[in-house]
């Protein structure tokens, strides 16, 4: 058994297929076919079958899938740190998802470094989607992950850490900052609603919201229109423009000065929960457990809710690097 074809495995298992496992490995299917043969011999399994334009696994194929990626990216890890040793050791690595990463991310990290200085590596943060977030970590591309709950069923250790709401919200002169009574869902229909670059996204509270209020009625899907950034979005709002789920911490100054208005709709607002999860069973690194701990305490929370300072990233896949306190 090599890590290579461990690594033609996992791809196969996880794409289901065995040219796409080809494509992303840049070799050909034939080649795939014969690391997967070898592993067959070596196993005494058939590990998987074809099944229709795919592949079905085995109950062998299924038990080393559980274990393939893992054993694939705990190696690539090695590798890296083996060969970045000297220039960026003790580096954590923190994946966040858009909404945090934006609002909070980086007023966190500045209060985590100067609680835990001295860590030679500081720490790199990188902004992807909820639903990527358990197989990212699984894989060892990350070692902690901040923001919405990883979808059920990821090996990972999730510490919940503070509690957040949506509200909807429109400029004063706006047709519906004028409403005083709830407004009927089938009425914002027609109106733009301004998100941050990663919309509205799956496995967050916003997303079961929007699912049970129009999907669930057939009322259709309001019209997302995802800018740059979610401050960028409030400032669409501001000019008229349009509706958007805002953080209630957020805009509370500006509610209760007046210059937005929280619109009353059902089921608002919309209670949402951020949390820490890092790989289980112990193996995270000891920075990415402290980290974890740290979130939850009044120290961060505070941190986290303060207005101004530094925020963080909010395109995806861009990447932001903390220096920590000596």
């Amino acid at each position: 058994m090599t890590l290579n074809q461990l690594r033609a495995f996992a791809l196969v298992a996880r794409l289901g297929s065995l040219r796409a496992a080809a494509a992303a490995l840049h070799i050909s299917e034939p080649a795939v076919s014969s690391s997967l043969a070898a592993l067959r011999v070596d196993l005494g399994d058939a590990l998987f079958v074809r099944a229709g334009a795919g592949i079905a696994l085995t109950p062998g194929g299924r038990a080393l899938a559980d274990h393939a990626q893992e054993i694939v990216g705990l190696a690539d890890q090695v590798r890296w740190e083996v060969s970045h040793a000297q220039e960026s050791a003790a580096n954590l690595r923190v994946v966040a998802t858009a909404g945090f990463a934006e609002h909070a991310a980086g007023r966190l990290l500045d209060a985590f470094t100067r609680r835990v200085p001295g860590q030679a590596g500081g720490i790199d943060v990188v902004v992807e989607s909820a639903d990527d977030v358990g197989s990212l970590l699984q894989d060892h591309a990350y070692d902690v992950a901040l923001g919405a709950r990883p979808p059920r069923g990821s090996q990972l250790e999730v510490v919940p850490f503070l509690r957040y709401q949506r509200v909807l919200v429109a400029a004063p002169e706006h047709p519906f900052g004028r409403r005083q009574q709830s407004l009927p869902l089938a009425a914002l229909l027609g109106e733009p609603w301004f998100t941050g670059p990663a919309g509205v996204e799956e496995f967050t509270a916003e997303s079961g919201w929007l699912a049970a209020a129009f999907l669930a009625s057939s009322l259709g899907v309001p019209e997302i229109v995802p800018l740059s950034s979610e401050t960028d979005a409030l400032a669409a709002v501001r000019a008229g423009e349009g509706i958007m789920l805002a953080f209630m911490h957020i805009v509370r100054a500006e509610v209760l000065a007046g210059s937005l208005i929280v619109v009353p709709v059902p089921n608002t607002p919309i209670a949402g929960l951020w949390c820490a999860s890092t790989l289980d069973r112990g193996r995270a690194p000891a920075a990415a457990r402290t980290l974890q701990r740290f979130v939850t305490t009044a120290e961060a929370t505070a941190a986290m809710l303060a207005p101004g300072g530094s925020r963080g990233v909010a395109r995806r896949g861009s990447k932001v690097h903390v220096a920590l306190w000596s």
